[in-house]
């Protein structure tokens, strides 16, 4: 890995910037879905994940606009083209259009999967408990490389080359931009107490859809404009 310049002149790294989860908006829980497991943007509308089907709603208007009957317990991605989704063991590829499964891979963490994101033709997967977020290859399953985090990896995203985890222990929660290299923590934003990140997927301009777990709600989290040092 890359030394940062902090490092190759033998100062520590800045602190990261904190600050408190500005919620701009709740949706659901929405009938029928009992937990929100993955959560993924198509650029229109937002993807959730409840467990025995993926459903699609209108961020605007709140109103579910598309249900697919397909498993999902962890993370939730879209290449542009193809859902992808995290069942079990396996990581499916969904057309969204029919639902239909067109290739289905091996998830890296064999069932110990978190979130997920798609960004640079590859799958960025989380392991929770593991604390780590690995590259693969979408047609293969292999593991390109690894990224550490210090916290338990829920959902993953990338935005304007950015990367951005959750991260849900014991009764805290936080959104949180780390190095892609090190994976030194840049900045977070702290959820209030007792409200938890599952899954979460970037809109690619100014809000981070966030999975809130057993609640069966997603909620939209302003993400800050301008980077911290």
């Amino acid at each position: 890995m890359n030394q940062s310049n902090a490092e190759r002149i033998g100062k520590s790294p800045a602190p990261a910037r904190v600050r408190a989860a500005e919620i701009v908006r709740e949706y659901g829980p929405f009938a029928g879905a009992t937990a929100i497991h993955g959560v993924s943007h198509d650029g229109e509308r937002v993807w959730a994940a409840t467990g025995s089907k993926l459903l699609a709603f209108d961020p605007e208007s709140g109103q579910i606009a598309r249900t697919l009957d397909r498993s999902g317990d962890a993370g939730t991605a879209f290449d542009g083209t193809h859902l992808y989704q995290i069942a079990e063991a396996r990581i499916d590829k969904i057309d969204p259009a029919t639902g239909d499964i067109v290739a289905s891979i091996p998830a890296p963490g064999h069932g110990a999967d978190s979130g997920m994101a798609w960004a640079e033709g590859s799958l960025w997967v989380g392991q929770y408990r593991e604390r780590k977020i690995h590259q693969i290859d979408p047609e293969t399953g292999a593991v390109l490389r690894t990224i550490e985090s210090n916290r338990f990896v829920t959902g993953v995203t990338w935005v304007d080359g950015e990367l951005w985890h959750g991260t849900w222990e014991g009764d805290a929660s936080d959104i949180r931009r780390i190095n892609p290299e090190s994976g030194a923590v840049l900045e977070r934003l702290e959820l209030p107490p007792g409200i938890g990140v599952s899954g979460m997927e970037s809109d690619g301009a100014e809000l981070f859809y966030c999975g809130g777990g057993p609640s069966g709600k997603v909620r939209a989290v302003r993400r800050p404009k301008g980077k911290s040092s």
